[in-house]
């Protein structure tokens, strides 16, 4: 008798891991279902979605394991930036007045989403090993929307990439919440075209995106 109830309970125990298997990517289909809903509305059903300003990047690319450090010298793992829109901008302490101009666009941009500017954070990823002078640093630290972040230059470049015939520094960036690049900004961008961009990919992640981490 128990030689021929071996198959029917080995069977059994076989079904029931089918099923938890399907019930664990159902589950997972449905926690990712507003995100793909959301993208899929701006980059395809959109008919306007070939109007957008900044270059769409397709397929998107995930955040790496960046070796970041604070200003104090202190590491930070890549995985905290998640969780919140990224307007980037990449230059050395050693920040020109391209660099000033760019600095000045990320900030105006935020702004300029009113309501809405807490869903983005300001990034700047500080390339170099040079230190920022004290006037620059006593201004970062006077605006607590800006995250400075230092990173060797060569594994960011592996990530962000600039337009052809441009430098790193050249472009403001746009990550999403979950750490995918998928925006560059032109060189010497429009702020409101590029704001007209930055409204169109809230609204359509409004759905799964709140402000904060």
């Amino acid at each position: 008798m128990s030689v021929h109830s071996l198959p029917a309970t080995s069977g059994a125990a076989a079904r029931r891991t089918v099923r938890g298997r399907l019930q664990m990517l159902l589950i997972l289909l449905a926690c990712a279902a507003p995100v793909i809903a959301s993208y899929t509305a701006y980059f395809v059903a959109r008919p306007d979605a070939r109007s957008n300003y900044g270059t769409l990047i397709q397929p998107t690319r995930s955040l790496p394991a960046l070796p970041l450090r604070s200003l104090d010298g202190a590491a930070v793992d890549a995985a905290d930036l998640k969780g919140q829109w990224l307007l980037i901008a990449v230059a050395p302490a050693a920040c020109d007045a391209d660099c000033d101009r760019r600095l000045f666009m990320q900030r105006q941009l935020r702004e300029m989403l009113g309501r809405e500017r807490d869903r983005i954070d300001k990034l700047w990823l500080m390339t170099g090993s040079v230190a920022p002078a004290p006037a620059l640093r006593a201004a970062i630290d006077s605006d607590p929307s800006l995250r400075v972040l230092r990173v060797p230059e060569d594994p960011l470049a592996e990530w962000l990439q600039p337009a052809p015939g441009h430098a790193l520094q050249d472009h403001l960036y746009l990550v999403d919440p979950m750490g995918e690049w998928m925006l560059r900004a032109p060189a010497d961008a429009d702020p409101g075209k590029l704001k007209r961009d930055l409204d169109r990919l809230l609204r359509a992640s409004a759905s799964w995106d709140r402000p904060g981490r």
